[in-house]
């Protein structure tokens, strides 16, 4: 994977820290070495959406999920030493937060902490699952590891009558790339020829004036076909996750006619932007608007496939129901309501999570978690499931916590 343009503010690296940033493979196979530790370790995926950083939203709720976690702890008998030294994590991690010079360009952003470790890494992102507060004795990184390929390659291109510039995107940065050459354009002189024949109540366009404005005609449908086939070309190199067209005054769909059919079939959206005054943040924040209204799509045809698959005995609904299904390796893809929260506990021996109080007889003790709902996605993701977290409205409110499609019908 290529060093790129990190989706971070143009302001977080001084001139002493520029050079080859890391990849995300790169940070996740770090953290990864972190394995399980004596420390306790924290692990935070913040969703940074606008309506987030309305009124600095996100914030808020930060700081409610860290009173939450400290009173878990407490509630856990953790000693008083090891409360102030995650304590002192967490206010790291908000004070980090709290600088908007630290936000990223992104909607979303991964921060892992541990004092004792000499640990804190802040990761900008496209997008996380659902935002989330975790302390254990290892970082959380399965969803890093996860979102690469989930959000694999978005290609883009801002255009107008005479450029194009081309934009690769991935789960960790902006690349731009060679854009198209200017073609030659018409001259500038209106048109010569024929006068136009002016008669009573007519007027007959000339010969020169039609023939001008024909040329015109073919040059923008040469260029737009130039532009669609460079996609073509760049969708090619590697897998593809989606394709997004902008340009100005709702002009982008005349590209998108000329697009090859394997192209259009990975068109995510059109959007708005100006090929001379785009910048990466704005390309960034076009292409996830897109990327998001797409997102709703694909979670209605998931629930649309659960509903089905409720009869066939292929999903299930409902967050015991679905946890019995994820401790036997079921679940194909995980769909979260995005605004639901449940207590529960783990149980020591099979590591299987329910929310039944005696859910755990004969499989060991049960160990509470804070939140039932986040560690099922983090065990989903463990197991390679594709996680799905629903925030329409309307379309979440058809699953019952949590539902599974699965990959295979238990006995």
């Amino acid at each position: 994977m290529a060093r790129i343009a990190n989706l971070s503010s143009s302001n977080q690296r001084s001139d002493k820290q520029r050079g080859p940033l890391p990849t995300l493979g790169e940070i996740v196979e770090r953290l990864t070495r972190v394995g399980e530790t004596e420390h306790w370790i924290t692990s935070c995926y913040l969703k940074l959406e606008p309506r987030d950083r309305t009124r600095r939203k996100y914030q808020i709720k930060l700081k409610n999920r860290i009173k939450e976690r400290m009173a878990w702890l407490e509630d856990r008998g953790i000693s008083r030493n090891e409360r102030e030294a995650i304590a002192a994590d967490l206010e790291r991690v908000r004070a980090h937060l709290e600088d908007p010079s630290n936000l990223p360009a992104g909607r979303g952003v991964a921060i892992f902490a541990c004092g004792p470790m000499d640990l804190f890494e802040a990761i900008p992102l496209p997008v996380v699952l659902r935002s989330r507060l975790a302390v254990d004795r290892s970082p959380l990184v399965r969803e890093l590891a996860a979102l690469d390929n989930e959000f694999g390659l978005v290609y883009c291109t801002v255009y107008d009558r005479a450029s194009a510039r081309f934009f690769r995107l991935s789960a960790f940065g902006i690349e731009e790339l060679p854009g198209l050459p200017v073609p030659e354009a018409t001259r500038p002189a209106r048109f010569h020829g024929a006068r136009a024949q002016k008669g009573p109540g007519v007027t007959v366009q000339g010969v020169g004036e039609h023939n001008f404005h024909q040329r015109m005609r073919e040059e923008k449908d040469k260029h737009h076909a130039a532009v669609a086939q460079r996609l073509f070309d760049l969708t090619r190199q590697g897998a593809t996750r989606g394709v997004v067209v902008a340009s100005t005054g709702g002009s982008a769909n005349s590209v998108v006619t000329h697009l090859h059919p394997y192209v259009r079939d990975a068109l995510l959206g059109t959007a708005n932007l100006h090929p001379k005054t785009a910048s990466a943040p704005e390309v960034i924040d076009a292409v996830l608007e897109v990327r998001r209204q797409s997102e709703r799509e694909w979670e209605r045809a998931h629930v649309a496939d659960l509903l089905e698959g409720l009869g066939t005995g292929w999903g299930v609904n409902g967050i015991e129901e679905t946890l019995r299904c994820l401790a036997r390796g079921q679940v194909r893809t995980l769909l979260v309501d995005a605004a639901a929260h449940d207590s529960g506990v783990r149980c020591g021996e099979s590591g299987r999570l329910t929310i039944v109080a005696d859910g755990c007889a004969g499989e060991g003790d049960a160990q509470a978690v804070p939140d039932v709902i986040d560690e099922a996605i983090e065990d989903a993701l463990r197991q390679g499931s594709h996680v799905d977290v629903v925030e329409d409205p309307d379309t979440r409110g058809k699953i019952d916590g949590l539902a599974a499609l699965l990959r295979f019908v238990g006995h």
